[in-house]
C-alpha cells in the first residue's frame, strides 16, 4: 500500500482501507484527551519558573504567541498545499503523462477534505494508466471514502431532522457504503487471491446489504484458518438469524463464543453470547439460556478488568 505524502490532519476525512472495513467507521470519531505533549510555552514557562521568575505574568502573553505562531504555520502551509495544487491541477491539463502528478493532487484533495475531486481525478488517471495498480488502489480508497463520506452525512442530517424521507435517503447511502466495499473487496481479490483477509470485510458488507447466501458462502473458506475463523463464525451466525434459521445461527455462534480450542477475541465472545442469549430466550431454552448468560457475565467481567488495566497502564 503506498504511503500518503501529505499526512491527515486531526478531524479531517481519512482513507479508510478495505481491509479494515468494519461497522466501527459508522460511529463518530473516538477523541483523544490527556495528551502529555510539552508545548513551547511551557517549556518557556518552565524555564522561567527554575529561574525564579513569576510565571503568572508572562503565562497569558506567552500562550497568545503560540496561538499566533499556530495559525501563522497552520495559514503558511495551507498556502503552499494551495500552490501546490493549482500546479498540479494545469500540469495534468498540459500534459497528462505523469501517473506520480495524478496521484499526489488526488492526495492533496484528500487532505482538502474533498473526496469527490480526488475520486474524478484518480478516475481519469485509471483511465489513462490502466495496468497501473498504485493508481488502481488510490481511486478505489477514494471512492469508499466518498461513499463513507455520504453515509455519515446523511444520518446526521437523519438524526436531526427524523422524517421518512430522511431515513429512506439514510437507507440508500446505507446500501451504496455496501454495494461500494463489496465491489471493492472483489475485485481486490480477483486481483490478489492470496489477500484472504479481505473476505471477512466481504462477508459483513455483503451481511449488511442483505446477501446473506453470498457471505455465509465467501466466508467458508476462513472456517479453517484460526486467525479468520472467528469472525467467520460470528457474522455467519448472523446472516443465518436474518434468514431465521435460529438453531443453524445457534451453532455458527456457540463455535465462535465457545471453541476450545481456538479462543475467540474476547469482544467477539461478547458478541457472539449477546445474541445467543437473544436467540435462546427467543426459542424459550432457559437451561440454555441461564448457561450463556453465565458465560457472558463472565467474558464482561474479564473485559472490564483488562479496560480497568490498560486505563491504569
Amino acid at each position: 500500500m503506498p504511503q500518503e505524502k501529505l499526512p491527515s490532519k486531526p478531524g479531517q476525512w481519512r482513507i479508510v482501507h478495505a481491509c479494515d472495513l468494519t461497522r466501527k467507521y459508522f460511529e463518530p470519531e473516538t477523541k483523544l484527551t490527556g495528551g502529555t505533549e510539552q508545548t513551547a510555552g511551557d517549556a518557556a514557562l518552565s524555564k522561567l519558573h527554575s529561574l525564579g521568575t513569576d510565571s503568572s505574568q508572562t503565562q497569558p502573553i506567552q500562550t497568545e504567541i503560540d496561538q499566533a505562531r499556530l495559525l501563522d504555520q497552520t495559514a503558511e502551509n495551507e498556502k503552499v498545499v494551495l500552490q501546490r495544487r493549482q500546479h498540479l491541477e494545469q500540469h495534468i491539463r498540459s500534459n497528462p503523462t505523469d501517473p506520480n502528478s495524478f496521484l499526489e493532487l488526488g492526495q492533496i484533495y484528500r487532505l482538502e477534505q474533498k473526496p469527490i475531486e480526488a475520486k474524478r481525478v484518480l478516475e481519469q488517471a485509471t483511465e489513462l494508466f490502466p495496468d497501473n495498480h498504485e493508481l488502481r488502489w488510490e481511486f478505489e480508497e477514494a471512492t469508499l471514502a466518498r461513499s463513507l463520506q455520504q453515509l455519515r452525512e446523511v444520518a446526521e442530517l437523519a438524526n436531526r431532522l427524523e422524517t421518512a424521507e430522511a431515513d429512506r435517503e439514510l437507507h440508500r447511502c446505507q446500501h451504496d457504503w455496501a454495494c461500494r466495499r463489496i465491489e471493492i473487496c472483489q475485485a481486490r481479490l480477483e486481483r490478489d487471491p492470496s489477500k484472504i483477509h479481505l473476505r471477512v470485510a466481504l462477508g459483513e458488507a455483503m451481511l449488511d446489504a442483505g446477501m446473506y447466501e453470498g457471505a455465509i458462502e465467501e466466508l467458508e473458506p476462513l472456517l479453517e484458518i484460526d486467525a479468520f475463523s472467528p469472525s467467520a463464525y460470528l457474522l455467519r451466525g448472523k446472516c443465518l438469524l436474518a434468514m431465521n434459521k435460529d438453531l443453524d445461527a445457534m451453532v455458527e455462534l456457540r463455535a465462535c463464543a465457545m471453541r476450545r480450542s481456538v479462543p475467540a477475541p474476547l469482544r467477539l465472545r461478547i458478541l457472539s453470547l449477546r445474541l445467543l442469549c437473544e436467540t435462546a430466550e427467543r426459542l424459550g431454552i432457559q437451561l440454555t439460556l441461564n448457561r450463556y448468560r453465565e458465560l457472558l457475565r463472565q467474558a464482561e467481567t474479564e473485559f472490564a478488568k483488562q479496560s480497568a488495566s490498560a486505563n491504569v497502564s
